[in-house]
């Protein structure tokens, strides 16, 4: 039977680290700033950014939300980016994805000055990430390599089996596993044989956006299985793992919900401290 990944009790304890931080640096007239910015109505979008204004709240860093309407023009949210670009008391700029049709994701996380890219988004962090160099790396990735690490599931020589190829999770997540000298897999729709190179992985991480995607057959024994996916159904919160089954067989798996979810704000928050740090 799997031993269960807290990411909650993890993120937790992450926080009231970073508690700490904010207070020296708050005692140096220095106040960590988040700014949010969400166009529309997305449902999910609104879980999301509740859930981090909590977060700041609970570590003590300052929030800023900015609610746009669904027809807000590129001109009028790049225009945003650059006033908050050039706002020395904001730190971090997040912009929610997804954007209403019409918007570019991308030009915005472009926009975003690699220094105040607390999602790590924009293609400077993108490269440097690349390049094994200092930079903001995507809170998902970060919160993975941050659970791997905590519960000594070792990385280095590892064969690391990634299934999905999203900007967001799949493609960070394989730089930092290499970085980490982590043999790295990475597998998506068009991918043969899926069943045969996810039996291969020792970390078997599923980012699909499906849910129980990955099922008992799919994983070799005594693997560690992290799981992204986050599937509204009608049986409520699912992940991408069919859990009941994957846990017989696994030896350290995530819930959904209390697993990577928590990680990836917890790691927000710290790329915050840190861009308030370097500042």
């Amino acid at each position: 039977m799997a031993e269960l990944i807290n990411g909650k009790e993890l993120a937790k304890k992450i926080r009231e680290g970073l508690k700490d931080e904010v207070q020296e640096l708050k005692q140096a007239e220095i106040y960590p700033k988040l700014a949010v910015i969400m166009v529309g109505d997305d449902k999910a979008s609104k879980i999301y950014v509740r859930n981090k204004s909590k977060a700041c709240e609970d570590v003590g860093i300052e929030y800023e939300e900015y609610l746009l309407p669904e027809k807000t023009t590129m001109k009028e949210l790049l225009d945003l980016i650059e006033k908050l670009n050039n706002d020395e008391t904001i730190h971090g700029i997040l912009v929610q994805s997804p954007l209403p049709n019409g918007l570019d994701a991308n030009e915005a996380f472009r926009t975003i000055s690699p220094k105040k890219d607390v999602d790590g988004f924009n293609p400077i962090n993108v490269g440097k990430l690349s390049l094994n160099q200092d930079c903001f790396v995507s809170c998902t990735p970060y919160g993975i390599i941050k659970m791997l690490e905590n519960y000594n599931i070792p990385i280095e020589g590892a064969h690391a089996v990634i299934v999905g190829r999203s900007n967001i999770v799949g493609k960070p997540l394989a730089k930092c596993l290499l970085n980490k000298n982590a043999t790295v897999t990475v597998c998506h729709s068009k991918t043969k044989n899926l069943q045969d190179i996810t039996k291969q992985a020792d970390i078997l991480i599923a980012a699909v956006g499906k849910p129980k995607f990955i099922t008992a057959d799919m994983v070799k024994n005594n693997a560690a299985v992290i799981d992204v996916g986050i599937n509204r159904t009608e049986e409520g919160l699912i992940g991408d793992v069919d859990f009941e089954d994957v846990e017989k067989k696994a030896s350290y798996i995530t819930p959904v919900p209390g697993g990577v979810g928590p990680m990836t704000i917890a790691m927000l928050m710290n790329n915050v401290v840190k861009s308030a740090k370097q500042q």
